[in-house]
Order: structure tokens, then sequence, then C-alpha cells
């Protein structure tokens, strides 16, 4: 897959157009260079990292004449480094349906356990809002029996 390529697929999947895809597309690939060439590691959580290295200078051997010795100066080296789900789709393109299968397995027992917890804390919330309130009803109603039981101070 190339440049282009990859900019039409991400279209398609984000709902962009040609034009917004490959927009995306070199706008990524130009902050990733900008932060390689800084020095900076960039790391994408189950993805990999994409890091600098610095080479020591060496002498190497020319491919077309082997007698003679090249001298192949210091220079910075750019690594990735792949992360565990990448390797492992690499290996297998199994893996990422086998986790996206028991995920779904999971995912319904797990829905409804959420789902029990948020109405639990719902109703407890519920609860002491209804407390709350049914005070604060009290603390007026009291308040305003003072207010009606004194006689209104007469005019003169």
């Amino acid at each position: 897959m190339n440049k282009s390529e990859f900019a039409k697929e991400l279209g398609a999947r984000a709902g962009l157009t040609g034009v917004q895809a490959q927009k995306v597309t070199d706008e990524f690939l130009a902050l990733l260079t900008e932060a390689i060439a800084k020095g900076e590691r960039v790391a994408f959580l189950g993805f990999g990292s994409f890091s600098t290295s610095q080479r020591a200078a060496r002498v190497g051997v020319n491919p077309r004449n082997p007698s003679q010795k090249v001298k192949i100066p210091a220079r910075k080296a750019v690594r990735f480094t792949p992360g565990a789900p990448l390797k492992a789709a690499a290996n297998s393109g199994k893996v990422a349906k086998k986790k996206a299968a028991t995920a779904a397995k999971k995912a319904p027992g797990t829905v409804k356990k959420d789902v029990k917890k948020a109405t639990t804390a719902v109703k407890k919330d519920v609860k002491k809002v209804t407390t709350a309130v049914k005070k604060d009803v009290k603390k007026v109603t009291a308040t305003a029996k003072k207010v009606v039981r004194k006689p209104a101070a007469k005019k003169k």
C-alpha cells in the first residue's frame, strides 16, 4: 500500500473526502517528521514508537571494489519499535479477530454489570436529593408558618 492508497482507505473509513484524507495523511507525516527531526520519541500505544539513535563512525567496504575501504561518518538513524499488538497482527491476522470476538462475548455481561452499577448509583443519588429536598421543604414550611402566625404590625 502506498501513500495515496493509504489516504484513500483512511478517507473511506473516516468518512472524509479524498482531498481531506490526503491532507490528513500529509499533515500526519509532516508532524511525525518534525518530531523525529527534533529528536523526540513518538509513541502510539498498541502500534509502536518512532525514535532516533546515534550511529558511530565506522569503516566499511566498497561493494564494487572490496579491497577499497570507505570511511562512513557518524549519523542519526530513525528507529521503529513495533508494539505487541502490531507484532501479533503481523505474525497472525487471526489475533485481531480473536480479540474482537472475545471482547464481543464479554461485552453483554460487562454491559449488564455496568448498567446495574449505574442504576444503583443513580438510585442512591436520587434518594440523597429527595432527602435533601424534603428537609428543605420542612424548613421552608416551618418558616412560613412562623411568618403567618405573627400578626402584622399595625400602622397608625
